[in-house]
């Protein structure tokens, strides 16, 4: 597990090791029912404590839904996908919108490894290699938002929501809609998070 760097003091994003992960396929339905269908009893998270993954999806956006269609089919048998299942080459339909968050304990806090362009464009700055709890303060400030990344990293749980934004973004955004999946190298410790985020306008229509 990696140890936190002061705070203040960022460390370089090798973004040639972000990318050189390999990929493997087939859907395994025990996972799915395991992390989408089923809930696991867990302490008090809020809003989320007793949030699951819908079997109906067809409200998610198409994007959306391929995404976590994907991060299952990548899963091995009984665990969590890490990082070196993921490959740069399925991950085109979503990268200007996808992030990719380091997990650190003791205490818990994330740092952006990776955000795609059309993110970066939404918070008119680039974020990448540095602390989310920086960039966006209600990620510790909001009790939402921290019992949102908790109940991911300590129970291994996706959660999915589309609503008004919570978080600072460019003002002709009105609602959002987000998945965040959690990554683990030896298929159980959470040690990444990775997440696809949509803006839409008043309209409706995608950003």
């Amino acid at each position: 597990m990696p140890s936190i760097p002061p705070k203040g003091k960022d460390l370089p994003i090798n973004g040639a090791q972000t990318c050189n992960i390999m990929a493997s396929h087939g859907i395994d339905l025990q996972f799915n029912a395991a992390y989408g269908s089923e809930v696991v009893a867990v302490g008090h998270y809020g809003e989320w404590t007793d949030h699951r993954i819908p079997d109906d999806r067809s409200a998610w956006h198409p994007l959306v839904q391929r995404f976590y269609d994907y991060w299952l089919s990548i899963a091995p048998p009984g665990s969590l996908p890490g990082r070196q299942h993921v490959a740069p080459e399925d991950m085109a339909a979503w990268l200007s919108r996808l992030w990719l968050l380091d997990v650190y304990r003791n205490p818990l806090r994330y740092r952006l490894r990776l955000c795609g362009s059309a993110m970066v464009r939404s918070l008119g700055q680039e974020v990448t290699g540095r602390w989310l709890d920086e960039v966006h303060p209600q990620s510790v400030g909001d009790q939402s938002s921290c019992h949102r990344f908790r109940i991911a990293v300590e129970h291994q749980r996706p959660t999915w929501r589309r609503g008004v934004p919570r978080w600072p973004c460019a003002p002709e955004v009105k609602t959002t809609e987000s998945l965040m999946v959690p990554l683990a190298a030896d298929g159980s410790t959470v040690d990444k998070l990775m997440g696809v985020s949509i803006a839409f306008d008043a309209k409706g229509r995608m950003i």
